[in-house]
């Protein structure tokens, strides 16, 4: 019978972090209880979620973030799963879950992404209402097991931050990697993809500056931007502004954005790092478009070299770069032998690095670890 962990993630389900879910989905020894205080649509069945909808609930969920209040319903829980240990995502997620540990007296591992490490304002001194993660960050310092950093990146990061270098250990996020592919022809389509939230450290903007260069000497291609984001709407006026052809198609499902990717002539990352220092941790979607065998075009950011071998599984280019962006798009567009040959690289080296259920076995491995 597996044993039960506390799995912490503020929102529980939340319809862009299907990855959350993936980091357990081999695990035969250790069963996860997701524990949070807000229901996203994808929330599992085994779920606790600490705040009912509504302004009951508002109150709810101020007691247990602010003050650290644990409800009744979480005691009852841990007394019947008797959980080993609580495995909470992301930094604020940490710093939430820590007074549950002290509570049940468990062991408390943090998963840290990327933004949470590298944005500067969860490290600034805020005398005057400091946030939850910068009122708990020494204690959390001090009293997690483990902090688990998706990418070396991350974890130079957070030893910068003054993390202990003893306890940052990089674990990779896996995917879901098909058998086999059925690969288009390089250059069947004229359609550069983005996937991903329409912020700054996305890096669209470069990426419509590049379409914008490339309009004269290639006019078939055409950007699909899937995704939504404060920026939206500006980048949409800007992308009209330039006169490059542009769809903006909003959210879409798993499903749907694989259906996008085999469509597409390549898969555009231009991220870079946005003021105030938000980073990628390591970006799921290139794994994806390997996996599916699509071309990837990215930049030399945060913990993308780690998955993108230039010239041999896709090219990478500097951040903020739009004539660096724009000639790697050509090249992959006007020499489709190389880029079948990177294309089939890449399929190969994700399936070796980056399957999911072969990191989801590590990582119960590693807490298994901690536990004995």
């Amino acid at each position: 019978m597996p044993e039960s962990i506390l799995v912490y993630r503020d929102t529980v389900g939340a319809r862009s972090e299907g990855f959350v879910q993936r980091q357990y989905s081999a695990f035969s020894n250790l069963a996860p209880v997701y524990v949070g205080t807000k229901n996203g649509p994808l929330a599992p069945r085994d779920s606790l979620i600490l705040a009912m909808p509504g302004l009951a609930g508002s109150a709810q969920r101020f007691a247990f973030r602010q003050l650290a209040r644990i409800p009744a319903a979480l005691d009852r829980l841990i007394a019947e799963r008797k959980p080993r240990l609580i495995h909470a995502q992301f930094g604020l997620g940490g710093a939430l879950a820590l007074p549950i540990a002290r509570h049940a007296k468990l062991p408390l591992v943090v998963t840290f992404h990327g933004g949470d490490a590298t944005k500067d304002k969860h490290y600034e001194t805020r005398p005057l209402l400091p946030t939850i993660f910068q009122r708990r960050r020494e204690a959390l310092i001090a009293e997690a097991r483990t902090f688990l950093c998706v990418s070396r990146f991350v974890r130079e990061t957070l030893v910068n931050r003054g993390f202990p270098p003893e306890k940052l250990e990089v674990h990779y996020l896996g995917i879901e990697i098909p058998e086999s592919v059925m690969l288009p022809p390089i250059g069947a389509t004229s359609t550069i993809l983005f996937v991903g939230r329409i912020v700054e450290k996305k890096g669209l903007d470069t990426l419509i500056d590049a379409m914008a260069a490339l309009k004269p000497r290639d006019p078939s291609l055409e950007l699909l931007v899937v995704g939504n984001g404060p920026l939206k709407a500006h980048l949409e006026r800007r992308a009209s502004a330039a006169g490059i052809k542009a769809s903006f198609a909003g959210w879409k499902s798993e499903a749907d954005v694989r259906k996008a990717m085999r469509r597409a002539l390549l898969l555009a990352v231009p991220s870079r790092a946005a003021r105030g220092g938000d980073s990628e941790g390591l970006p799921t979607v290139i794994m994806e478009a390997m996996a599916l065998g699509i071309p990837v075009v990215a930049t030399r950011h945060a913990g993308i070299p780690e998955i993108i071998a230039d010239r041999v599984t896709g090219l990478l280019v500097p951040e903020a770069d739009p004539a660096a962006l724009a000639e790697a798009i050509l090249a992959i567009k006007s020499d489709p032998e190389a880029a079948s040959r990177m294309r089939g690289e890449a399929y190969a080296d994700v399936r070796a690095r980056f399957d999911a259920k072969r990191q989801s076995a590590i990582l119960e491995r590693r807490l298994l670890d901690l536990l004995s």
